[in-house]
């Protein structure tokens, strides 16, 4: 029978930094892959003993509850994300249309990189309680107030012209989060062939001219 997959990555990964060394590292990785594939509401602890070879009692040892592996994977997935953002853009200069372009790239190259934490961080992060979700929602916040940021000071200087500031960010932030779902290495298209061509919707939603000394 053929699963019926909610995204085409097949393989759970984690950066060695955050992976723990022994079980908890296992735990973490065995959950990941069952919260992408099932959902976290569909995955039991019991399960994810079974995957990662150990016995509930042992996840217990490690995590108080199957919620707080969901929080530990969800932080990590933003921490990577937030991280990412924020160094390309440190990078790309004082333009509004190269930072856009450098945050769009990283946004949609960390989706890429690790599609089912991705998916985990983002789909499953409406469960967490408000305590173990705080360093989570702290680390989206400021995702999306660089990205804001950036926008808006492209429309201070007229180089971007949306109608709505906040609705640009959705749909630029919103286009790269689905790009977890049905990217694969099988697919014909390199990570940065796709971060390049999500760069330019980028700006394109943003209207922005392709020849910066044209009129506007």
């Amino acid at each position: 029978m053929t699963l019926n997959r909610r995204l085409a990555a097949k393989a759970a990964r984690l950066l060695p930094e955050h992976k723990p060394p022994g079980s908890p590292g296992l735990i973490l990785e065995a959950a990941l892959k069952l919260f992408a594939e099932r959902g976290y509401a569909a995955a039991s602890v019991r399960e994810i003993a079974a995957a990662s070879g150990l016995k509930p009692a042992t996840i217990y040892g490690h995590y108080p509850s199957k919620e707080h592996i969901l929080a530990e994977l969800c932080r990590v997935g933003h921490e990577e994300q937030n991280r990412s953002v924020r160094a390309a853009v440190l990078n790309s200069g004082a333009d509004p249309r190269d930072q856009i372009v450098a945050y769009v790239r990283a946004h949609v190259g960390m989706h890429t990189s690790f599609p089912m934490l991705a998916v985990v961080a983002n789909a499953e992060l409406h469960v967490l309680s408000a305590e173990l979700g705080a360093a989570t929602f702290s680390l989206r916040e400021q995702s999306e107030r660089l990205l804001g940021e950036i926008i808006q000071r492209g429309l201070d200087r007229g180089v971007f012209h949306v109608p709505n500031a906040w609705l640009a960010v959705a749909a630029i932030g919103g286009m790269g989060l689905r790009v977890a779902y049905w990217y694969s290495p099988e697919y014909r298209l390199e990570p940065h062939e796709v971060a390049d061509v999500y760069a330019e919707y980028a700006l394109r939603i943003l209207a922005v001219k392709t020849d910066p000394s044209a009129g506007l």
